[in-house]
């Protein structure tokens, strides 16, 4: 056990239906604004290419999540599953702490 717990959403959606209607998942758009402009995944399927996310700072999380949600100080990880073809593509974790 990771010590790691449950923490306000599981969802799981289509991406290439819901880039193509944004409105279709308010959480999903919620974190697809938050990385649209600092990734490469701002464009419609098919992705057939590393997905970047180099523009990510600690100013960009301090700035945006707090605002929506009074998020406790702590240790987090928001971790997604990349699934196509159904099968598993990649997984994606990441950690970060809360003062």
């Amino acid at each position: 056990i990771n010590g790691y717990k449950p923490f306000l959403y599981n969802i799981t959606f289509d991406g290439c239906q819901f880039i193509k209607n944004t409105k279709s998942n308010v959480v999903a758009k919620y974190f697809y604004d938050f990385i649209r402009n600092i990734s490469n995944l701002n464009h419609s399927c098919p992705y057939n290419h590393d997905i970047i996310m180099d523009k990510l700072t600690s100013e960009t999380i301090n700035s945006r999540l707090p605002k929506v949600l009074p998020f406790p100080t702590g240790n987090y990880m928001f971790q997604t599953y990349w699934i196509a073809n159904e099968k598993y593509r990649a997984v994606t974790k990441i950690y970060f702490c809360l003062y």
